[in-house]
């Protein structure tokens, strides 16, 4: 059964399933749904058609599927879906997609996003992304599985960050980043790959070597970027994770890439 304290405003239509925890002063919309395990500590505000998916936690003040911060909404029927097993911190605020962006808003399963954090209208987070405190992502932004948001960074709209990449603090993303990348400044530039996190997953001593290798050819003062990518695509056919760069290249995006600072070469 659910647990539910008195005080809590639970509106019609709201759909809680079984082992739900909803603290005191916590107020639930009518087109909310909380899955199975999920608890919210007290002071919780949930709004708008939004999914919390199992087991995962929430914490006081968090403000949480109510109106896109977006000139242009027009109060179209949007959504937001979080997943499995994520934990959401004091003060995070979550917001619903909008119509030019798709009217959805995603955050992957296994994700902690810390106090302070904010995430836009229309933008989709994958599995195991991390923010840290007050760590911001701008509408639109797409970004992959095991990303690292340091604390007070901020990532512009429409932005992509690739799997597994690393963002320092206080760091202002305005262009992509690629998968396994690490990035630091105002404004943000590569400062290599995300050696520790690769590490920490498990990648391989060859795998990781290849990523090097093919790094040291991408940004090389040489050629153009398209001529770069296509030498690291001839260079390194069967590894898999650098194809996995390459396809985050050519296939683009809204923004330039994030490039290391001393970088020279014409694009």
């Amino acid at each position: 059964m659910s647990s539910i304290h008195q005080t809590a405003v639970i509106e019609a239509g709201a759909e809680i399933e079984e082992g739900v925890e909803i603290g005191p002063y916590c107020v639930v919309g009518a087109r909310v749904r909380l899955s199975r395990g999920s608890k919210l500590h007290s002071h919780v505000v949930l709004g708008g058609d939004t999914l919390i998916g199992e087991n995962s936690e929430i914490y006081p003040y968090a403000s949480v599927g109510l109106a896109p911060q977006d000139r242009k909404y027009r109060g179209e029927a949007s959504r937001l879906e979080i997943g499995r097993d994520c934990v959401i911190r004091e003060h995070v605020t979550i917001n619903p997609g909008t119509e030019a962006g798709g009217l959805l808003t995603r955050i992957g399963n296994s994700c902690l996003l810390l106090a302070g954090a904010h995430v836009a209208h229309d933008c989709v987070l994958g599995d195991h992304v991390t923010m840290v405190n007050s760590a911001m992502v701008a509408g639109h932004c797409r970004v992959a599985d095991h990303v690292i948001l340091g604390g007070l960074s901020a990532v512009h709209q429409y932005v992509r960050i690739g799997e597994s990449a690393f963002v320092g603090g206080m760091t202002a993303v305005e262009n992509d980043i690629i998968p396994f990348g690490s990035a630091i400044g105002n404004r943000a530039h590569l400062g290599g790959l995300n050696i520790i996190g690769l590490t920490r997953r498990g990648f391989s001593r060859d795998e990781i070597h290849a990523l090097r290798r093919a790094y040291r050819m991408l940004f090389a003062p040489e050629e153009t970027l398209q001529e770069r990518i296509a030498a690291v695509d001839a260079a390194f056919p069967n590894e898999a994770r650098v194809q996995q760069m390459v396809e985050f290249l050519r296939s683009g995006g809204d923004r330039a890439i994030t490039k290391p600072r001393s970088r020279t070469a014409p694009d």
